[in-house]
Parts: C-alpha cells; structure tokens; sequence
C-alpha cells in the first residue's frame, strides 16, 4: 500500500502536479491539504480523479483538504465524513474496512495559537477513539509542528517560535502515544536533513533549510509493514514537498 500526503498550497495552481504526481507515483492514498478552493472550485480534472474515490472539503481560498483512495485497492465505496472538531474544513476521513484514512491540515496557530491547541488535542482523542473502535488509522498532512529541534534546519531553529513550542510538540508526542507511529522518523532516525516545508524566500527550499511538519502517521500494525517514506522536495512549486510512504501487503 503506498500512501501520499501533500500541502499544494492551492489546487488550482498546481492541478497538473496533482495529476502528475498521482500518475507517477500511483499511490493508494492520495492526502492533500490547503486546496483553497470550494468542492465546485476543483479543476476538472481533479473532480473526479480517474480510478479514485474522491471527497473535496473545502470553503473557498483559505484551508481545505481532499482524500482519495484507489478503487483497485477499496473496490468498495468508502464512507467519508468529518469528525466532530472539524472547523475550516480542515479534516476529511473515510472508513474503508478495518482502517480509517484521513486527511488533516492543522491551523498554523499565527492568528488563533489557542485554536491550534484545541485542534490538536482534539485530533489526540480522536485517534484514541479510531482504535477504541477496533480500527487502525493512517492520518496524513500538515500538522505545522516540527517534532524536536531536529526537524528543524539549525537556521530556522527558533525557541518559542509557533510550531516549535514545547506544549505543541508534547501534543505530537501525546497523538504518537495513541498508538500512532511517525513513519518518516521511524525508517530515518538519524536524518538531519529530513525536512517537508521551506520558506518561500531566499532560495530554501533548494537550499534545503526547511522544517518537517508533514506527516504520514499509521497505526503500529501497519507501521511494522512500513518499507519505505520519502520526501519529494524537489517535486512541484508548493512550499511543501509530498511525503510519500509505502507499506509491505500482509
């Protein structure tokens, strides 16, 4: 199974790096976050992406996320819907057999550092409530936290800096404590280079001083089939690259 996640930073910018990048990689799970445009916005191409299941959660040009998945995996139509705490259309999940998917974009906290607290503790118990349910979870996108000091390039490290408070990464460490593996970590613990966002300034992005705040985060069960999860920084002109992870088969 082979599940990417990507912050295009616009889905109408860059439609034709979304159809590329799924062509390419051929991807089970397709997670997208900031699409900045309604359901009705989405490119034609886009709409209704050949070969997936499809959902696009957004309110306009701010936020927004869609997830598709493989009907040559999930033959079956999943059932899509939003939890809860869901606001600014920032989270999509489907249900498909024992394993809920889901596409998240957790706010940056520059405008309401108090609502990005609420959310993340909120997405806490809601992969608590995923496994009490009995189902395993793969949660993919921008969380806008850099784990530790290491997932921040030595220059943009900044103490007290949104995304790299302590209290934000102790809710990364409490969502990983419900039973959720870092795959990116997990397979490259010594990287110091394993960045997914650079600035959009100063030629970062191919100077590669960035931060690692997107994720592909799965259940323990699956992250022990985990083979690989790798960052395409160098693909497309978002501010993201896509963090693509592939699972062995049972």
């Amino acid at each position: 199974m082979k599940i990417a996640t990507w912050n295009v930073n616009g889905i109408r910018a860059r439609a034709a790096q979304v159809l590329e990048l799924v062509e390419r990689e051929a991807p089970d799970v397709v997670c997208l976050q900031e699409i900045k445009a309604k359901p009705e916005q989405v490119p034609e191409a886009l709409c209704n992406l050949a070969g997936y299941w499809c959902r696009w959660h957004g309110a306009g040009g701010y936020s927004g996320v869609g997830l598709h998945l493989a009907k040559s995996r999930f033959p079956a139509a999943p059932s899509f819907s939003h939890p809860e705490f869901d606001y600014e259309t920032r989270i999509v999940q489907a249900v498909a057999g024992d394993t809920v998917f889901a596409s998240v974009y957790v706010p940056n906290g520059g405008k309401d550092y108090a609502a990005k607290i609420r959310f993340l503790a909120a997405l806490e118990n809601y992969a608590a409530g995923v496994h009490a349910a009995g189902r395993h979870l793969v949660l993919g996108g921008d969380l806008n936290v850099a784990r530790t000091d290491r997932d921040v390039h030595p220059k943009e490290r900044k103490p007290g800096a949104i995304g790299q408070k302590p209290e934000e990464r102790a809710l990364i460490e409490n969502l990983c404590g419900r039973g959720l593996v870092d795959i990116a970590r997990a397979l490259d613990p010594d990287n110091d280079e394993l960045f997914t966002w650079w600035a959009p300034w100063r030629n970062l992005k191919a100077r590669n001083i960035g931060w690692r705040i997107d994720y592909v985060l799965a259940s323990t069960p699956l992250a022990e089939r985990a083979a690989g999860c790798v960052v395409q920084r160098e693909f497309g002109s978002s501010d993201h690259g896509p963090v693509v992870a592939t699972f062995h088969d049972r």
